[in-house]
């Protein structure tokens, strides 16, 4: 999730879920990319962090099992909605340490019910700006990962989140050069961020060094401010470019804890219309998509969770439950999956 800072507003719905099955399995990149229907698990206050990433509803002195067991728990809750991928953030301060051993829990719970996992590095100590400072931490970071789960056919990389630190040429260098150094990854099994905020994917398809690769879209309403949903449909193209057979949407979220109504079709609302224009796309053009967040994320002032969180959680220990914010909301998202 991007610090551009969002206006919020207030309360909580809380609703119950439909149950469908999850999927699981890797898909070639020239293929539509509606195999990934995921949410996010984030880190209370967001991922950016040069601490590690104690996700919510963990603990820092959890064990593996017990981060395991945790997590098992979280993914039922969402696989009652239908995800089957859940997408994870990781830094130079969780791999190699004492935490990625108990981190790894997370990954390893996931691909064991068959969801597929996406590995997103976030700007931490080794980044500034959202640019990469200390290649040398990044890198060993990478190795890392790349050593415990190249070989997972379930597991994607995302070598950077959000790298607008960047010029459209120089991150596309930066990008290739992952690639290359990576060669044993394949590249179905990759996910390049869009320039900017990974809000355009356009340069990116028109690079032939990134043929076969998976590509990361990002498309928030604060991006771009009001609009109706007439132009939410056409705008939601725009820097999208001819990338829609290959690109996951791999974050993107509307406020869930006020009562929207998200199947209101006239709706004067910028979320719902932003929301339903969103999913319409995402569904014709068969794009993947991964809701910005389950839990975790970005504290409203006054609350102690993201307003875009799809979820409330409830219990302690290994004993967690997660209850949608809003049915409307949710029944969106699934629709967008092609549900």
């Amino acid at each position: 999730m991007t610090n551009t800072r969002r206006l919020l507003v207030s309360t909580l719905a809380a609703v119950t879920l439909v149950s469908v099955a999850a999927v699981g399995g890797a898909s070639p990149a020239t293929a539509a990319t509606n195999q990934f229907k995921g949410m996010n698990w984030a880190r209370v206050g967001d991922n950016f962090t040069t601490g590690t990433h104690v996700l919510e509803g963990l603990s820092s002195s959890d064990s593996y099992s017990t981060v395991q067991a945790k997590a098992n728990a979280i993914y039922n809750g969402m696989a009652a909605m239908g995800v089957n991928t859940v997408r994870l953030p990781i830094n130079t301060q969780d791999a190699g340490t004492t935490w990625w051993t108990a981190y790894r829990g997370t990954i390893d719970a996931a691909t064991g019910r068959g969801f597929k996992v996406i590995l997103a590095y976030w700007e931490d100590g080794a980044a500034s700006g959202g640019k990469i400072t200390n290649t040398s931490a990044f890198n060993a970071m990478w190795n890392t990962v790349v050593s415990a789960y190249g070989s997972n056919g379930q597991v994607y990389f995302e070598p950077m989140n959000e790298p607008h630190g960047y010029s459209s040429a120089d991150w596309r260098n930066f990008a290739a050069s992952w690639i290359s150094s990576h060669s044993s990854v394949p590249k179905g099994r990759i996910l390049i961020g869009g320039t900017g905020y990974s809000q355009d994917l356009r340069d990116l398809c028109n690079d032939s060094r990134f043929s076969g690769v998976l590509l990361s879209y990002h498309y928030y309403a604060f991006f771009y401010g009001t609009k109706t949903y007439e132009q939410w449909l056409s705008d939601f193209n725009t820097r999208l470019g001819n990338c829609a057979s290959r690109a996951v949407l791999t974050e993107y979220g509307a406020q869930m804890d006020n009562g929207l109504n998200y199947n209101n079709a006239s709706s004067t609302d910028n979320f719902v219309r932003y929301l339903r224009a969103v999913t319409e796309r995402q569904r014709a053009l068969g794009m993947g998509g991964v809701y910005w967040p389950a839990i975790g994320g970005k504290i409203a002032s006054g609350k102690t969770w993201d307003p875009y969180s799809m979820y409330s959680r409830s219990g302690s220990g290994t004993n967690q439950n997660l209850t949608v914010r809003n049915s409307s909301g949710a029944g969106r998202i699934r629709y967008g999956w092609g549900l």
